[in-house]
């Protein structure tokens, strides 16, 4: 029996090659992509799952809320000084380790600097907590101070050989020289972790920040610069742990007061533990050593999988009832030699089966193609793996029989219930049974409606990618390079002699200190007391020097900016912090530039408003209450991605707290970053020289945003090809089934026109209602993404429209050959047999 079930599919598909193909290829499509898909799936939500005891390995995260603004962070990091609280009051934990400090690491080799993106600092019980797969040494590696462990790739890169236990690093931290033994060597990791160590150095922090003059850095519960990881004893619930942070905080967090109120780095800050798992899709997505990603992305992408895979089964259904009138004769005979309809569905759905493993054949060839560039292109380690740990063998049959299934058990219910009688009476046809048309017409409805909805989304994601690039910044960003580095410590005092050699470059037009770059990821905040508030105000606080807006090309909007030649403009202090220099300028004051949405947020009327009045900064026991003059208002500038809010920002002069420096270019890029890196170069060969231009720096923070809009499109196309194989496959069907009726119309004197119009209209009517369908939906979920961003572009009916448009036209097209063909046939063909 199934032997010639089987013959009777075979036969069936060879005799319908133009069924077979659309059906064949049209799955294929759907399942290479529903593979691809949930491959890009699997891997983001296989974070960390490399790491020993992930289970119990977590992440001690921050989230803040201000209490007089909407202003939120949600923050991966943590304060140094979180680490021993915890080990003071969970006794739960097991080890905890502190990794970070928020300084550069430089490495000297061969009289050359560098400075390792993925270099951090840690403490000794580092590796009892992240187990780190060591090619050489063990997990006693970072016991002593002065050790050090690297990556393979590092170890090649400083030692030429994998086998560097025993080599010597020597490193430039916080202008501190000091060398490192290398005591262990660490397999690479994996593209899908968030942590990106590839050289951790153990340090005697307390000895090592005091050289620094940092020591505040260590006791500081509002100075985020790292990272803390605790490992849990076994059985221990995290979620009992999470609930005592409130209590724990006010236990630890002190008191102090602002403006002669009582304030506490604590307030609206609540702490939690995250397994390191769910760290790269988790709501804090502010790290420094990898991009984190968002569970919504996640979610969207399986459900066009699902769509996509879905519209692929709706073809064959409506393929298999268009096709019921060939197959109701088969049919009929059949149960009048005594088949069952149980053997009837068995036999359809066998036959479908069939089919859905001939085209995941094809599926798997496309996806065996394709996912290396797929891999490459999001640069992440995806590949298809069918056996061991991972393998893809069993999800993909239970595919086949699960697509096999929904694909052919309505045509099997369908054509099993065709009675004998009426099949084999003369001149009737099953294939006008009830409701088959009627089926056919809805699933073609929604097979538009995901299409034009997945249309109508792409444009909006692409039309949001290029108003980010394009939207106004609130400075000139192009020709402009950023320089990482102004502030080491080898180039205190002489800063100012190598900006006026930079000057000097040929195709440099201006250059100036900052603390805040482009999307440089760090914030400065603090709080001021504003006369006629009760409450401390929160706002962003950055140094710059008097050049700085000049530079930028930030536009004045009230008052003046900093003026060299003006003393009280000058707040610099002593790069080592002096008490008394501190007493002294909070006594003496300074002046301060806001930006517009610091007007607002101080919450004066107007910029004009804002000039000339003074607020309160409490700058602790040592500097006092200092009076802050406000002497301008500048326009807002997006110095990060446009999901960020702008940030309420006063600026003042400080040329002893920059780091970064803009250089203001007019010619030849290269040649300008050329000259920029000799100058640098020859005042601190032991500075690594760090500069990226700024148009670069917003290209590299939109890739990843990019690289998801690309897949969108690319998916949403996929569905409207299936979309089209199925209008092409029952138009084709159509057509045939209708030749005699327009053979009749012709006779009676329709003209080419009017057939044409006749069969094109029948199609694009569930086009027009697909539309209908489409448009709220997509609106409805194309505005919450679009809430996401700060920035953002008007939702408008423009994209809705076009993506309708386009799939009328895209349905005209396709069945219009069709329709041309049987109309231009001679009705003598068609009437032949009548």
């Amino acid at each position: 029996m199934w032997r010639n079930y089987l013959t009777v599919g075979v036969r069936a598909l060879a005799k319908n090659k133009v069924y077979a193909f659309i059906n064949i290829f049209g799955l294929a499509i759907g399942i290479a992509a529903c593979l691809m898909i949930l491959l890009y799936v699997r891997y983001e939500s296989s974070y960390d799952d490399w790491l020993p005891d992930n289970d119990r390995v977590f992440q001690f995260q921050s989230y803040y809320q201000s209490l007089t603004s909407s202003d939120k962070f949600d923050n991966q990091g943590v304060p140094y000084v979180t680490k021993g609280a915890l080990l003071k009051d969970f006794p739960q934990i097991e080890a905890a380790t502190y990794v970070g400090g928020g300084v550069g690491i430089t490495v000297l080799k061969d009289g050359q600097a560098y400075t390792p993106e993925d270099a951090q600092l840690v403490d000794s019980r580092f590796l009892d907590v992240v187990a780190l797969p060591m090619l050489h040494g063990n997990d006693r590696a970072l016991a002593n101070p002065g050790s050090a462990i690297l990556s393979e790739k590092q170890a090649i890169r400083f030692f030429g050989t994998t086998n560097a236990v025993g080599r010597t690093l020597t490193t430039i931290i916080m202008g501190v020289k000091a060398d490192y033994r290398v005591t262990g060597v660490f397999k690479d990791l994996p593209k899908n972790t968030h942590m990106a160590f590839g050289m951790l150095l153990r340090a005697d922090m307390p000895s090592l920040y005091a050289q620094g003059h940092n020591e505040a850095f260590l006791e500081s519960w509002g100075w985020t610069a790292g990272w803390v990881y605790v490992k849990l004893k076994p059985g221990v619930d995290v979620a009992t742990v999470n609930s005592q942070f409130d209590a724990w905080k006010k236990r630890n967090i002190p008191d102090s007061t602002t403006n002669g109120q009582r304030s506490n780095e604590g307030d609206g800050r609540t702490y939690a533990l995250v397994n390191v798992r769910d760290v790269h899709l988790g709501k804090a997505q502010n790290s420094d050593m990898t991009p984190g990603n968002d569970r919504t992305s996640i979610v969207t992408f399986s459900v066009i999988a699902v769509l996509i895979l879905a519209m692929a089964c709706m073809n064959f259904t409506n393929l298999a009832t268009a096709r019921a009138g060939q197959r109701a004769r088969e049919v009929a005979l059949r149960k009048v030699l005594g088949a069952t309809r149980k053997q009837l569905i068995m036999q359809f759905l066998g036959e479908s089966i069939l089919l859905t493993a001939i085209a995941t054949l094809v599926a798997l060839a496309l996806a065996e193609i394709a996912v290396p560039w797929f891999a490459h292109f999001l640069d992440a380690d995806i590949a298809l793996h069918y056996f061991g740990h991972g393998g893809l063998l069993l999800p993909i049959l239970a595919l086949v029989l699960l697509v096999g299934a929904a694909g052919g058990l309505y045509p099997g219910l369908y054509l099993s219930r065709f009675q004998p009688a009426r099949v084999l009476k003369a001149n009737k046809s099953a294939s006008e049974a009830e409701g088959s048309g009627r089926l056919r017409g809805i699933l073609v409805v929604v097979q538009f409606a995901v299409s034009i909805g997945l249309m109508a989304c792409t444009a909006i994601v692409y039309g949001q990618t290029l108003y980010a690039r394009s939207a106004d910044p609130g400075f000139k960003r192009d020709g402009l390079l950023q320089v990482n580095g102004i502030g080491a410590t080898s180039l205190q005092g002489r800063e100012e002699a190598l900006i006026q050699q930079i000057r000097k470059v040929p195709g440099v037009t201006a250059a100036a200190r900052t603390g805040i770059g482009v999307n440089t990821g760090n914030t400065s905040s603090t709080v001021v007391g504003v006369p006629g508030q009760p409450e401390p105000v929160q706002i962003g606080i950055y140094a710059i020097d008097a050049d700085y807006f000049p530079t930028m090309q930030i536009r004045t909007v009230a008052g003046r900016i900093f003026d060299r030649n003006r003393p009280a403009d000058d707040a610099t202090e002593p790069a080592v912090p002096d008490p008394e220099a501190a007493r002294a300028m909070g006594a003496r004051g300074a002046n301060i530039v806001l930006n517009e949405s610091g007007v607002r947020r101080l919450g004066y009327t107007s910029p004009q408003d804002a000039v000339g009045k003074i607020i309160d900064y409490d700058r602790g026991d040592e500097g006092g209450i200092m009076k802050l003059t406000i002497i301008g208002v500048v326009t807002d500038s997006r110095f990060r991605s446009v999901r960020t809010p702008i940030e309420p920002i006063m600026f003042f002069v400080n040329t002893n707290n920059t780091n970064w420096l803009d250089v203001r270019y007019d010619g030849n890029p290269a040649e300008v970053r050329a000259g920029v890196e000799r100058v640098w170069r020859s005042f601190a060969p032991d500075v690594p020289f760090k500069a990226e231009f700024s148009d670069a720096i917003m290209a590299r923070t939109y890739q990843r945003i990019d690289a998801r809009a690309q897949m969108f499109g690319m998916f949403a196309l996929l569905a409207v090809v299936i979309g089209c194989l199925g209008l092409f496959g029952l138009a084709a069907f159509t057509a045939e089934r209708r030749t005699k009726e327009i053979g009749i119309r012709k006779v009676l004197g329709a003209g080419t026109f009017d057939i044409v119009r006749l069969l094109v209209w029948q199609f694009t009517r569930p086009v027009v209602i697909a539309n209908l369908i489409a448009w709220p939906i997509a609106w409805w979920a194309m505005r919450d993404w679009l809430n996401q961003f700060d920035a953002r572009m008007p939702l408008g009916p423009t994209p809705f429209l076009l993506a309708g448009l386009l799939a009328l036209l895209i349905a005209v097209v396709t069945i219009a050959a069709h329709a041309v063909r049987v109309a231009r046939t001679n009705p003598i063909k068609a009437l032949r047999y009548e």
